[in-house]
């Protein structure tokens, strides 16, 4: 944890979500260095959190989204069109519709089923056929839900260029937080299998997209070992795979990889509190230690059956240098599955620790705030906070922004003006002045249908939100006002 995390998880004492977001730029600086000329799409389902979106986009990175949603989301941060890969293979035809009217024409897909949809609804795009693989080495494997056969996949292009449709590339994921340079090497082994099956077909694919997979290096296995994945020994892989790929095709080759995780997982904390440290015998007679923390499965740790985070007691000293008990790790629901599972080695923990005692969860910016209930038993998702900001500029409608670029259609404004008096249609912070009357509005991005009624009286024409969703903005919206 650097000073610059540890200063914002001790500046505030609600429990809060905190990212370093010069951090999570620097480590899509290394990133990149280690990969040079490759195309850098942030996986956003891994962290969907407004700042980080925006501080990621003014780096240089593109988007794979996997909804309109997400889509809308991406094109808030001014991040142009063409910079944005709907990489969900599972859409329904109003999704490809919508993701079609907001400009997207790069798709991701696995069937002939979805390439007809795709022919229909959005005419002319560019499919990226998936590739299956075993998820082998991976804590999560995400090997059957997504992806084809080799066999399929020269199918499956074939199919979209017989429909007019442009059969860009391919595309695979080797399963996320991927623990083995094996891994990487097999699907290199298939792209090449494909590539020459599909120029035997006349298709000659100009990209590869090699999906998420690099791991985060902050967690802790169910024994409580600290994970080491050899990530020198994968980025050699990757640059090996792509330079044979290269020499391989008759056409340049472009390269495209959507990290999700190992940008974000380890730039981001929880600031939580204890529940309860307790004791208690079980139906076998066993007595065990459980710590109830205020965050738990529902909220913030989703990914607590496969993963252990590192847990810091402020005020307390370390356990391995005091009287520590071993607990059991538990969330404040009443789900039973809120909690560590049976498998995971007992965690050591100061003996002292009691209600209301701060506690920090470390290398938990990937998924908190993605993989969150809305209230369940009534606890809500934990609210966000960006750190590192060190010169707060102003975005749209004179938002305060995190350091960086204002672009178009950005206009900076400093200046905070009053809140639509009816902001419960949805008029947005900052969205309209009470003396201010709409007439009409236009989209910069996204279809009218997404820029929102706001009631007030004047002339003139800025920027302004559209319909908001948490704390984004989905569409960019001109409104003239006389």
């Amino acid at each position: 944890m650097n000073a610059a995390l540890r200063a914002a998880l001790a500046a505030g004492t609600e429990d809060a979500l905190v990212y370093d977001l010069d951090g999570i730029g620097a480590q899509y600086d290394a990133l990149t260095a280690e990969l040079p000329g490759v195309d850098v799409r942030f996986a956003m389902k891994a962290c969907p959190v407004e700042e980080v979106l925006e501080r990621l986009a003014r780096c240089g990175a593109g988007f794979d989204a996997a909804s309109p949603r997400e889509i809308s989301r991406a094109l808030a941060t001014g991040v142009p069109v063409h910079r944005i890969h709907y990489g969900n293979t599972v859409k329904s035809d109003r999704d490809i519709v919508r993701a079609y009217r907001l400009g997207v024409r790069d798709f991701a897909t696995d069937s002939v089923e979805d390439v007809a949809a795709l022919a229909e609804h959005a005419p002319g795009a560019r499919v990226f056929c998936r590739l299956a693989t075993s998820g082998a080495g991976a804590l999560w494997g995400l090997s059957r839900k997504f992806g084809c056969s080799a066999d399929d996949a020269v199918r499956v292009l074939t199919a979209a260029r017989d429909a007019g449709l442009v059969p860009s590339g391919l595309s695979v994921h080797v399963g996320s937080q991927q623990m083995t340079a094996e891994a990487w090497r097999q699907a290199f082994l298939t792209l090449a299998d494909v590539l020459t099956a599909l120029h035997g077909q006349g298709i000659v694919p100009g990209q590869v997209n090699l999906g998420g997979g690099l791991p985060a290096l902050g967690y802790f296995d169910r024994r409580g070992e600290r994970l080491d994945p050899p990530l020198d020994k994968i980025f050699t892989v990757l640059r090996e795979g792509m330079e044979r790929l290269t020499e391989l095709s008759p056409r340049p080759l472009e390269f495209v990889i959507e990290p999700g995780r190992h940008l974000v997982a380890d730039h981001g904390a929880i600031r939580a509190h204890v529940a309860r440290l307790t004791s208690r015998s079980g139906p076998d007679g066993e007595r065990e230690h459980w710590l109830y923390l205020s965050c738990g499965k529902f909220n913030g740790l989703y990914e607590m059956d496969e993963v252990r985070y590192p847990l810091v007691f402020p005020g307390h000293p370390d356990p391995a240098a005091s009287e520590s008990v071993p607990v059991v790790v538990a969330g404040p629901t009443c789900d039973s599955d809120d909690a560590y599972a049976h498998e995971h080695r007992r965690v050591r923990v100061p003996g002292a620790v009691a209600s209301g005692d701060p506690v920090w969860v470390l290398s938990a910016g990937a998924y908190a705030a993605s993989y969150t209930t809305e209230g369940f038993n009534g606890f809500g998702p934990l609210p966000g906070s960006a750190s590192a900001v060190t010169a707060p500029t102003c975005g749209y409608a004179g938002s305060p922004r995190t350091t960086g670029r204002v672009s178009p259609p950005w206009r900076p404004r400093c200046t905070r003006r009053p809140r639509c008096p009816r902001a419960s249609r949805r008029c947005g912070p900052g969205g309209g002045s009470p003396r201010r009357r709409v007439s009409s509005w236009r989209p910069v991005t996204g279809s009218p249908g997404m820029c929102s009624p706001c009631p007030t009286p004047a002339s003139g024409t800025r920027i302004c939100p559209g319909r908001r969703s948490g704390r984004t903005t989905p569409a960019i919206c001109i409104c003239t006002t006389s």
